[in-house]
């Protein structure tokens, strides 16, 4: 399902609009006609996607397809210059075509985005673990995106960067389109310091561990695989060890409640990426001998099916700091969650 607009460090003043409206917190999927289905009724296209995609809504049915095209929701092209398609309509090489998907139920996650900070641009949250930032795959209803978006009853609200689906903490969303691109920029640029705090055994004669290291690697990750690895070649992969501190006692009695009784010492990793590669930090830790507390994939690959909302990983985006690239005002937003 495409959720994310294209192109997105354009400035809004010179991008089309998506010819149909953000329903439910979800933008409309877009399609282009490949050459080998020109001549396709739009109907026969636009079916043949929803009942290949590998999850789909009982609902989403081929009646409901009809019902979409006799209430005008599937369009071919841009806004303004788009058009309402018909169901026997042909369609050409190349047309770009937008309807709506049911999205396939899922797994309610029991926890809620807090906010930290709110101004007519920013709305910045604690997102909890196990919520996705943006939908994507079969995480769609259940990211910050779209619960965001239907709380706030604002559509236009869209992450100005990312934090993997398991990592909690500070996140930036911006309020209009208007200014989105100039804050996704700043993060592309990786003009924000961002500080991340994460639970791991505490080892404190272990040198690959201990403040002040810097871990320069070259990472990889497949699209699909659960596990990236490191490769030969110029590091890409760039993280400082800020501080380790052991988990004070309190602390520690709840991390047993929650992970069992024989869990040994943890301390407070304080990390700061310079890079941002996925998994970088976990990967870091993981290869440094203390993988982070709950991880799912590192060093071990845990079934799908023993994610348990209960036990979360422990790895949150502590702090971020950053110039406004509108005001010119000094950033800085810090979590305030326990996870």
């Amino acid at each position: 399902m495409n959720v994310s607009d294209p192109h997105p460090s354009r400035p809004h003043s010179r991008r089309p609009q998506p010819p149909l409206p953000i329903r439910d917190g979800l933008n409309p999927s877009r399609a282009q006609v490949p050459p080998a289905a020109a001549g396709m009724t739009a109907f026969d296209f636009v079916w043949e996607l929803k009942r290949t995609q590998r999850r789909r809504h009982p609902a989403d049915t081929e009646a409901a397809l009809r019902a979409s095209f006799r209430r005008g929701e599937v369009r071919a092209g841009m806004w303004p210059k788009d058009r309402e398609l018909a169901a026997e309509t042909p369609l050409r090489a190349n047309q770009e075509v937008w309807f709506y998907r049911i999205p396939a139920p899922e797994v309610p996650v029991p926890y809620r985005c807090e906010t930290i900070f709110e101004d007519e641009r920013l709305l910045v949250v604690d997102k909890p673990p196990f919520l996705a930032t943006m939908p994507r795959g079969k995480h769609i209803t259940q990211s910050a995106t779209v619960q965001l978006r239907k709380l706030t009853g604002n559509g236009e609200l869209s992450p100005a960067h990312r934090l993997d689906r398991l990592t909690s903490g500070v996140l930036v969303f911006t309020k209009t389109r208007e200014v989105r691109g100039a804050y996704q920029q700043l993060f592309a640029r990786r003009e924000a310091e961002k500080t991340y705090e994460a639970i791991a055994r505490y080892d404190p004669v272990n040198p690959k561990a201990q403040p002040g290291m810097v871990w320069r690697d070259r990472m990889t990750k497949n699209p699909g695989e659960l596990q990236g690895y490191f490769v030969p070649g110029e590091p890409n992969a760039i993280t400082t060890v800020i501080a380790v501190e052991p988990v004070p006692t309190e602390r520690m009695r709840a991390l047993r409640a929650t992970h069992g009784s024989e869990l040994p010492q943890q301390a407070r990793y304080v990390l700061q990426p310079a890079t941002g590669r996925t998994h970088q930090l976990r990967l870091h830790m993981w290869k440094a001998g203390v993988p982070i507390l709950g991880d799912p994939a590192y060093p071990t690959v845990l079934p799908e099916a023993e994610e348990d909302f209960a036990v979360p990983m422990h790895l949150r985006a502590k702090m971020l700091r950053f110039t406004d690239p509108l005001s010119g005002v000094e950033r800085e937003f810090r979590s305030l969650s326990i996870y």
